[in-house]
């Protein structure tokens, strides 16, 4: 697997996390892999052959060629047919909601497909000129004109929404939400009414995402590290409590996880994060 991530320009840096390709020869993509939540939204452009996603044990749909994938709240499976080749573009949690006027909730736990969000002929242009471009540098400048657009026309995330975000990533997700509002009732239903709009989860469940995503990447990079330890280091109360949290993200156990080969792209994901 060939996985490469681009840093976004100065102007879009504050909403976009990275530019990311990932290419992979059809004789090893045949393996059904499962993606877990990492609290961003992306959007990707499938350049290879088509991918399918799993809706249960047999059933399966076939992701858009463009699309955008909302927040996750439990792991899913896809699995290549043949040659994968992707460009996209991961935002930081409060990233996308600056480029669109609908709910980020409506988003949620699906792929929509690009003409859904921008219109079709909007939509159909820019894949157009994705595909038809030479190499990532050039799709990145592509995509960068498109958001600039676009970002002239929006209206900007809340300013509390932005905060609480930034503070739930500047701690790993280890802050209580009635800390970040110091036990303010009102505020607190007000902002998760504004994180379901603008986020398309609740403040809770992306500081629970933001804090596995810490731990997972302790567990990556350190391979005879205890999972107590780990654990404690991601602000966990105890090593039950890690576990638990763990396998409602992922679907396994912090053990399993590092030896399953279904596991193969996300670790790959959260390695070069």
């Amino acid at each position: 697997m060939d996985y490469q991530t681009y840093p976004p320009t100065e102007d879009l840096s504050p909403l976009i996390k990275c530019y990311w390709t990932l290419e992979v020869p059809a004789e090893y993509s045949q393996e059904r892999q499962r993606i877990i939540p990492d609290g961003c939204i992306e959007m990707a452009f499938i350049l290879g052959d088509d991918i399918k996603r799993f809706t249960s044990e047999t059933d399966f749909v076939l992701q858009p060629r463009s699309m955008v994938l909302g927040q996750t709240m439990e792991p899913f499976y896809i699995q290549p047919t043949g040659y994968v080749n992707t460009f996209a573009i991961r935002f930081y949690p409060y990233g996308f909601a600056n480029f669109v006027t609908v709910s980020i909730h409506e988003l949620a736990n699906r792929e929509t497909p690009l003409a859904d969000l921008f219109g079709g002929a909007r939509a159909n242009e820019l894949e157009q000129k994705i595909i038809e471009a030479t190499d990532t540098s050039e799709r990145m400048a592509i995509v960068e004109a498109f958001f600039m657009d676009m970002l002239h026309q929006r209206t900007t995330v809340d300013q509390l929404v932005k905060s609480t975000v930034d503070i739930l990533l500047s701690t790993n997700g280890s802050v209580p939400i009635s800390s970040i509002l110091k036990e303010d009732l009102g505020s607190r239903r007000q902002m998760e009414r504004k994180f379901m709009k603008q986020i398309g989860i609740s403040p809770k469940k992306l500081g629970k995402v933001i804090r596995l995503q810490t731990a997972l990447k302790l567990l990556l990079g350190r391979d005879n590290e205890s999972l107590t330890r780990i654990a404690y280091e991601s602000d966990y109360y105890d090593q039950n409590h890690f576990i638990k949290d763990f396998k409602e993200f992922t679907g396994t156990t912090p053990k399993a996880f590092l030896t399953d080969g279904q596991m193969t792209l996300s670790t790959l994901f959260y390695a070069n994060d």
